[in-house]
């Protein structure tokens, strides 16, 4: 998940604070794994966007940040992997998905990553086939399937 995310999804979640800062019920701050100019980057891009805005308490996600935060954090849906590490990965996806659907892109990249394909480039990876049909029917749902091509690979790798 990206900072973005990250951020927002603890200004929409969290109600543990510790003099003022979102903590986890061990009392850690969530967001310590980042550095100090990533979080300051991230919410200098929030609050442009006015997802964000800060208030006496601290910030706050506005109306509009909350219905962008459900829409990506809700709109992909997750898939386990049916694969083994031992499958052999005679499949070859082929992608090219255009930059207004990053986040899609993203999701794709990471289930292939999930069900153990190795990326050979960026939008060309090799893995164990067939890919689950649930997984493809989403993949349609979601309007990805026109970028996608794969071919079955005769000689396993």
């Amino acid at each position: 998940m990206s900072i973005i995310l990250d951020i927002l999804e603890e200004l929409n979640h969290s109600n543990l604070r510790y003099k003022g800062m979102h903590v986890n019920l061990l009392g850690i701050p969530k967001l310590s794994s980042y550095k100090y100019e990533s979080l300051k980057s991230g919410i200098s891009k929030l609050k442009k966007k006015q997802y964000i805005t800060k208030n006496n308490s601290g910030w706050i996600m506005t109306p509009k940040g909350k219905k962008y935060f459900e829409r990506k954090y809700n709109s992909l849906t997750q898939f386990d992997s049916p694969f083994s590490k031992n499958n052999s990965k005679n499949l070859l996806v082929m992608f090219d998905i255009p930059e207004v659907k990053k986040a899609e892109r993203e999701w794709f990249r990471w289930h292939l990553k999930k069900f153990n394909y190795i990326m050979i480039q960026k939008s060309v990876w090799r893995g164990p086939s067939p890919l689950p049909k649930e997984f493809l029917d989403y993949v349609k749902k979601i309007g990805l399937r026109k970028n996608l091509k794969m071919l079955k690979i005769s000689k396993t790798y």
